[in-house]
């Protein structure tokens, strides 16, 4: 698909995300592609293999999608390092390795699809950030909430910086998500306590995530820009 056809309608967009091979992601990536994206997924476990964490393969894949598609209208950054660390037993390297995938691969990609999206005079671009932001829920999650927080201001400048364009640009915050990754990473009663404590007391599924996500790469979504929304049974209330 080239730079000449008509973004006006999603048949017509293009739709990159990162993370599509995870519980999130992909709930992302069927949900746009069910509404006529054409979806493209940057994922290690992708064909081929992206790390996100190393700017050479970042770019090369950008460059990538640009080669085989042309464009790129809508992107999702949903991708995400969870490496653990205090502050007494942070190390450089994990600090380093979750800003770059969590940051720098939304900045990365940003820098080469704005140019084509600001051309055509529209683009939507989608941070999946985390409601840990408003309360980290452990010491040791310093790294990765702090890599969100990041997220949101860069969506928020981002915002400024291209809403003349045509550009908006915004953020998903999910609560505690019922995944695999999850529930493996988390006990049980975590889940159940969340619960209890969300106005909505319904377990969240990767679907909520995902029809929030394609609302705002939608045409109904055009005046929103620089938001962050809570997509977490209103465990967050701001």
């Amino acid at each position: 698909m080239g730079e000449d056809a008509d973004p006006g309608a999603p048949g017509a967009r293009v739709a990159v995300i990162t993370g599509g091979a995870g519980a999130i992601g992909g709930a992302i990536a069927a949900e746009l592609a069910a509404a006529g994206h054409t979806v493209v997924s940057l994922d290690q476990a992708g064909d081929p293999p992206v790390d996100l964490a190393c700017e050479h393969q970042v770019r090369a894949a950008a460059d990538g999608v640009l080669r085989s598609q042309g464009r790129c209208d809508v992107l999702v950054h949903a991708a995400a390092a969870f490496d653990r660390a205090d502050l007494a037993s942070m190390e450089l390297p994990i600090w380093r390795r979750v800003q770059a995938v969590n940051v720098e691969a939304a900045l990365l990609l940003a820098q080469a699809f704005v140019p084509g999206m600001a051309a055509r005079r529209f683009g939507r671009i989608v941070f999946v950030v985390s409601d840990t932001v408003w309360s980290p829920p452990a010491a040791d999650m310093l790294p990765y909430v702090t890599s969100k927080g990041a997220l949101i201001a860069l969506a928020r400048t981002l915002a400024v910086g291209h809403g003349a364009d045509g550009i908006a640009v915004t953020c998903v915050a999910p609560g505690l998500t019922d995944t695999p990754a999850a529930r493996r990473g988390q006990p049980a009663a975590l889940f159940e306590d969340v619960r209890s404590r969300q106005a909505l007391p319904r377990t969240l599924v990767p679907g909520d995530v995902a029809a929030t996500v394609a609302f705002l790469a939608s045409d109904a979504a055009a005046a929103l820009t620089g938001q962050t929304l809570c997509v977490d049974g209103g465990l967050i209330l701001r």
